[in-house]
């Protein structure tokens, strides 16, 4: 299993968790990559965070959403409705923020289905994430849960496959690059 750490800040207040704490256990798991979530707080205290997290992890670590931080991390993921801020064409979207990130920064976006699976290969990225594989109680606005089905689904990825949603340690998948855990590693 190759870990994708998922590090969401409201969460980590929820649950009284320092930032610290929570990166030091995404070590001691030998997560490869640790993303940063933040919905609520302001620009400033995400770019603090960022630059906390790089200073105690050296693997990959990308951002939620924020792109307008990429020069602190190695790269950014956004889901479907952010791609749709940007532009109703998912398309155009990822072009937009490819131009923004450039080539040398990773590009991951949420998909949830087969059609958005077969829609991001066709989309200049590095990886995706696929879920919600199970339903949790981190996440509630989960629509659909893919089950077992989430493997076969990921085999008609030609990016990185990040399973998502509800994943445990000892889920097993043959198409799956990156167990995606947040709250399940504490």
């Amino acid at each position: 299993m190759r870990l994708y750490a998922l590090c969401d800040q409201e969460l980590l207040d929820s649950r009284s968790i320092s930032l610290e704490s929570f990166i030091e256990t995404a070590k001691l798991h030998n997560a490869e990559i640790i993303q940063y979530r933040n919905k609520s707080s302001d620009i400033a205290f995400i770019k603090q965070q960022l630059i906390k997290i790089r200073k105690m992890y050296d693997g990959f670590l990308i951002v939620n959403d924020a792109y307008e931080l990429i020069e602190f991390c190695d790269g950014v993921h956004l889901g479907q409705e952010d791609l749709r801020e940007i532009d109703p064409d998912i398309a155009k979207a990822v072009k937009i923020i490819r131009s923004v990130i450039n080539h040398d920064k990773i590009l991951g976006i949420s998909t949830h289905n087969l059609e958005e699976v077969l829609q991001a290969n066709e989309l200049d990225l590095n990886y995706i994430g696929l879920g919600a594989y199970r339903s949790t109680n981190t996440k509630t606005d989960v629509s659909c849960i893919l089950g077992p089905q989430l493997d076969a689904i990921a085999a008609e990825s030609k990016h990185f496959v990040a399973a998502i949603g509800g994943v445990k340690k000892s889920d097993l998948f043959k198409h799956v690059t990156y167990h995606v855990m947040g709250s399940g590693l504490l």
